[in-house]
C-alpha cells in the first residue's frame, strides 16, 4: 500500500505559514459593502467581506469551511488587497495569490481560484449594491 506524504507546515515558504496562521481578518463583517462566496468541487467554501470606502478597499475579511490551503489563499487576498483600489482588485488573479504564497500545492491551485473567485462576485455585489442603493439596508447574502 503506497502512502502519500502532504508537507508540513514547516516545509512551507514564510510567506504560506504567515497567511495559514494569520488570524486577525478571519470572520465576518457586520455591514459589509460587498461579499461574495464561493464553493468549489472540493466541497471548500470561502465568504469574503468588504468594506469600501471612496473607490478604496478597506478591509477584506473572509469565512472558511475548508482545508489549510484555503484559508492561506483567504488571507493571502485580503493582504495583497487591503488599500488598493478598486480597479487593482480587478487585476488580482489566483497566479498572484499562488506567487505570493510560494509554496501552495499544485494540486491545491483551485483553492487560490476560489479565493479570488468569492473576491470578484464581492466587486460585483459592491458594484451592483452601488447602482441601486436602496438594497443597502437588506443583508447580503
Amino acid at each position: 500500500m503506497e502512502t502519500t506524504t502532504r508537507p508540513s507546515l514547516k516545509d512551507h515558504s514564510k510567506n504560506f505559514q504567515a497567511m495559514v496562521s494569520r488570524a486577525e481578518r478571519y470572520g465576518e463583517l457586520e455591514k459589509p459593502d460587498g461579499y461574495g462566496k464561493r464553493t468549489g468541487d472540493c466541497g471548500d467554501t470561502i465568504e469574503i467581506y468588504l468594506a469600501i470606502q471612496a473607490g478604496q478597499i478597506r478591509m477584506v475579511t473572509f469565512r472558511v469551511d475548508g482545508c489549510s490551503n484555503t484559508v492561506a489563499c483567504g488571507n493571502t487576498v485580503s493582504f495583497l488587497m487591503e488599500g488598493r483600489t478598486l480597479s487593482d482588485g480587478w487585476r488580482l488573479t489566483p497566479e498572484n495569490v499562488a506567487e505570493y504564497l510560494q509554496t501552495l500545492p499544485p494540486d491545491h491551485f483551485h483553492c487560490a481560484e476560489l479565493a479570488v473567485g468569492a473576491f470578484y462576485k464581492a466587486l460585483t455585489d459592491y458594484t451592483n449594491r452601488q447602482k441601486e442603493p436602496w438594497k443597502n439596508n437588506y443583508p447580503n447574502r
